[in-house]
């Protein structure tokens, strides 16, 4: 066991060798408090005390099991087995069922998942005969669970004014109704939820003390990881057990505390030393993870806030790298930048794909990276959630899309034929598919002729299928004379999707409204990119054509060497080599929902020093000057978080928005007529030579390169009119979506100037000049 300890520092040697009375560990990241705890448990048994009479609570499964799996490489396998260990609700339910009978639940008790809640609470409005678009079965779960978690019973409920006013408000004076038979029916089913472990665990302390005393004697030292993530009803029941013996340890750290929307409660590690008697406070500063800079910038951002405990995280690491500042004029260029950073370190560097990680927000954002991942064939994986354009809500609006293109797209039409809801039943649908067989006929062929064909459907049923066919054939008009946005907006819209996304109003729907916005965005980014091409319409089959030739890219290899995709919130407890955090913007993060107190703009400070202590060499910030909200370009603003660092730890590696005075004008400069710029011409022009079909000379293109480094959209000065015009066939350039290539023809004159050029990737593209994001190359 010396062995082990010898390889603590002293600030980690402390708390594991201190073996009665309560403990706080506040512990920095990258500090090392797995190791901590773990080799706190291993000494205490070690030192004689019995692992069942140790428990150690975590917050995930994967937690638990590497704990106990160190421990057991410690003390022996047969003893670890005898801990106590495991997530909250795993160690509780354990112990309800021993208890079971006291509460009237049988041993064998079922635990509901929450789409068992659902359907239960979908069943009781239906049968209360409430209208379900006022008591929608999600919201009412979600009501329910925050009652749990605030330890309010029914009776607490109808005891309490206030909330029956607030659900008589929010026009569901039934909620406490539905409340009290949702808890009896899994009662009489023998069941309980995932918030019933917690609640019914403290029921179950607070009503038998016999029972209480019973744990109170087998727990003689407790151990809770992540601290700072407990809600009131697990503070309660930790403090209840520990209470006799106080023989407490608690391990978090307050500037990692980022799950208030879940219910967790800051105030329980800010208030621990009051909770109990005699506290001994250590704090692990040190940290193994990240570089000096790295450290230092998360500490001069964590120190903003006010609600938090005095620490000092410090590395004895190399400072490293500044961190990488990056400024885009949309999310497209962002996407692109993250993925043309990440191939070049990749490449310099000789790192794994699996080295870098980008972290975002929302998972709306994961749509302009992962298309700039695929068109440089770096592959990634989603965490958390599904690819962007395999989720749910994207496939649904994208199975429109098709049947507006392909009415006999089959696979597309059941899909979407009763989503939203419309009243056509699976029963219709089977009805429709054996008549549509029968003639070899397409279901929709089948929908357009019903008067035709004799199908046993009820007029009212008949009525709502000539409404959708109808529905479908007024976009193919549409389609006829609107590129791809105009007609994606317009279904999102006449279908009733985005307003089914926004009646439902819990998190998740939310979630699927952004993400239909954020297609729509990537739509309208799509069409303004066809632009540049002289043959291309931005229409909608050239759009779906895109988005099925990239994501045939996204299969799934296998291959664990991927560039990891994740909210912040997901990364909590990870770390990367490379980590870039995208849309470091003002009402992105800071999210513009969590900005109406203090404190939860403090949750979300704590949520960017998490992001940002992930990176262990290198870090990288982007920012966009703007970005697509409902196809409509809006300006962006720098988030208050980078201005929140000090600007010696900071690389920028575009010029920050804030750098010199910029004037908007309020009005359109066309309004004002052409510019003859002849006239201010202080050089005699030259004279016109023939074309040249060889490269140009070195000299050539170091005049153009510094007429126009960038032929982006074009701005009114001479020097761009004089780059466009010297371009010729030979030149070398690289194109932001297209790559690399050189000009083999040159067509046209002014801004209807168009260039064929032979890319490295994807053939020969006619662009034109004007719109054309063109860099001259050697």
């Amino acid at each position: 066991m010396e062995n082990y300890i010898a390889e603590l520092n002293d600030a980690q040697r402390a708390p594991v060798l201190h073996k009665d009375g309560a403990l706080m560990v506040i512990a920095g990241a990258g500090s090392g408090k797995t190791r901590v705890l773990t080799y706190r448990i291993a000494y205490l048994m070690y030192q004689g005390i019995d692992p069942f009479n140790i428990l150690a609570l975590t917050f995930t499964n994967k937690a638990a099991r590497e704990m106990k799996s160190r421990i057991a490489s410690i003390v022996g396998g047969s003893e670890a087995k005898n801990l106590w260990m495991g997530t909250f609700h795993s160690v509780f339910a354990k112990i309800l069922r021993i208890e079971s009978d006291k509460l009237g639940y049988p041993s064998n008790f079922t635990i509901y998942d929450t789409q068992d809640s659902q359907r239960l609470i979908s069943s009781i409005i239906k049968e209360m005969g409430l209208d379900k678009d006022v008591y929608k079965y999600k919201q009412v779960q979600n009501r329910i669970s925050s009652f749990k978690n605030s330890l309010i019973t029914v009776k607490a409920y109808f005891n309490n004014p206030d909330l029956m006013e607030a659900d008589a408000m929010a026009k569901r004076p039934r909620m406490g109704e539905i409340y009290n038979e949702y808890c009896e029916r899994c009662f009489k089913a023998g069941a309980m939820d995932f918030d019933d472990l917690l609640l019914k665990t403290n029921e179950l302390l607070t009503r038998f003390p016999e029972v209480l005393a019973k744990y109170q004697d087998r727990f003689r030292y407790i151990l809770v990881d992540e601290y700072q993530d407990t809600n009131h009803s697990q503070y309660l029941i930790v403090k209840a057990l520990s209470d006799r013996y106080q023989n407490i340890c608690v391990v978090g750290d307050d500037a990692q505390s980022i799950y208030a929307f879940r219910g967790a409660n800051i105030n329980n590690i800010l208030n621990f030393q009051k909770d109990y008697d005699n506290v001994t406070m250590y704090r692990l500063e040190q940290n193994y993870r990240s570089t000096g800079n790295i450290v230092k910038a998360a500490n001069s951002v964590i120190e903003k806030n006010k609600s938090r405990l005095d620490k000092v995280v410090w590395t004895a690491n190399d400072d490293g790298n500044l961190i990488k500042v990056h400024r885009s004029e949309t999310d497209a260029e962002e996407g692109r930048f993250v993925a043309s950073s990440i191939f070049e370190n990749s490449m310099q560097h000789q790192m794994n794909h699996g080295d870098f990680a980008v972290l975002y927000r929302t998972n709306s954002q994961s749509r302009a990276i992962e298309d700039a991942l695929r068109r440089k064939d770096i592959p990634y994986r989603i965490y958390g959630g599904l690819s962007f354009y395999q989720r749910k809500e994207i496939k649904d609006v994208l199975s429109y899309l098709r049947l507006i293109i392909n009415p006999k797209d089959e696979e597309a039409l059941k899909r979407v034929i009763n989503f939203p809801a419309r009243g056509i039943g699976q029963t219709t649908v089977e009805k429709l598919t054996v008549a549509a067989n029968h003639y070899r006929r397409s279901i929709f062929e089948v929908m357009s002729n019903l008067d035709k064909i004799d199908l046993k459907i009820h007029g009212g049923t008949r009525r709502k299928l000539e409404d959708f066919v109808t529905m479908i054939r007024s976009f193919q008009v549409t389609n006829q004379n609107a590129d791809a946005f105009q007609l994606a907006e317009q279904v999102a819209k006449q279908t009733g999707i985005l307003q089914e996304f926004k009646k439902d109003g819990t998190p998740e729907g939310i979630a699927r409204m952004e993400n239909v916005e954020e297609l729509l965005n990537g739509i309208q980014d799509f069409v303004e990119g066809q632009k540049e091409l002289a043959d291309a319409e931005g229409s909608l089959s050239e759009f779906l054509e895109d988005v099925a030739l990239a994501t045939d890219l996204d299969q799934d290899t296998g291959d664990d060497d991927r560039v990891a995709l994740m909210t912040i919130h997901l990364a909590k407890g990870l770390e990367f080599p490379y980590v870039y955090i995208v849309g470091m913007e003002e009402d992105l993060f800071p999210s513009a929902m969590s900005m109406n107190t203090r404190s939860e703009l403090e949750e979300e400070r704590r949520l960017f020093y998490v992001a940002l202590t992930r990176a262990e060499k290198q870090a990288y910030l982007t920012y966009t000057q703007s970005r697509y909200r409902w196809g409509k370009l809006i300006d962006a603003e720098p988030s208050r978080f980078i201005e929140e660092i000090e600007d010696h730890f900071l690389e920028h590696l575009t010029p920050p928005v804030s750098s010199g005075y910029r004037y908007k004008p309020m009005m359109d400069d066309d309004i004002f007529g052409p510019v003859d710029k002849s006239k201010f011409r202080t050089t005699k022009p030259k004279q016109g030579t023939p074309p040249s079909h060889h490269s140009p000379s070195p000299e050539k293109l170091k005049k153009l390169r510094k007429l126009r480094p960038d032929l982006g959209v074009p701005k009114s000065n001479m020097t761009d009119n004089q780059a466009l015009n010297e371009l010729e066939v030979g030149v070398k350039v690289e194109h932001t979506r297209f790559g690399k290539g050189e000009i083999v023809a040159i067509e046209g004159f002014g801004n209807d100037k168009k260039a064929e050029i032979k890319f490295d990737t994807g053939g020969i593209k006619k662009l034109l000049l004007r719109f054309a994001k063109l860099t001259i190359l050697e």
